[in-house]
């Protein structure tokens, strides 16, 4: 867990994660070992205008919001912090339509592959 003061406490309230979820996150941490945060953005793109982003970080940046869920340690920026209230990140291992898949209730609309959005 952070101690740095830079990073914000934030709870499961701004973004959950399913046992499914965490448990492949803690999967591709130990495999991918880029680093031990998983970071969340939204950035302008996708079918729907706004896509969702993940990767592994060291460390965070000045003003980061830290969640921890299901174990697994998250980062969001601020600015994604307001797009991602209450969103919940799953994880499917299904054969087709299978991956990471966020629900969130701040959508309007969402692509059937569950990476981009609009509000």
């Amino acid at each position: 867990m952070p101690t740095d003061p830079e990073y914000l406490q934030a709870n499961e309230m701004l973004v959950r994660l399913t046992p499914r979820a965490s448990q492949k996150i803690g999967q591709l941490i130990e495999r991918e070992k880029t680093g031990d945060y998983l970071r969340i953005r939204i950035t302008g793109g996708g079918c729907n205008g706004l896509s969702y982003k993940m990767k592994f970080v060291d460390t965070g940046k000045a003003n980061d919001l830290f969640v921890t869920s299901e174990g697994a340690r998250i980062l969001v920026d601020s600015k994604t912090a307001l797009y991602l209230r209450g969103t919940t990140l799953d994880y499917s291992d299904q054969l087709v339509a299978g991956g990471f898949k966020f629900s969130n209730p701040n959508a309007k609309a969402s692509c059937s592959c569950g990476e981009s959005f609009n509000l």
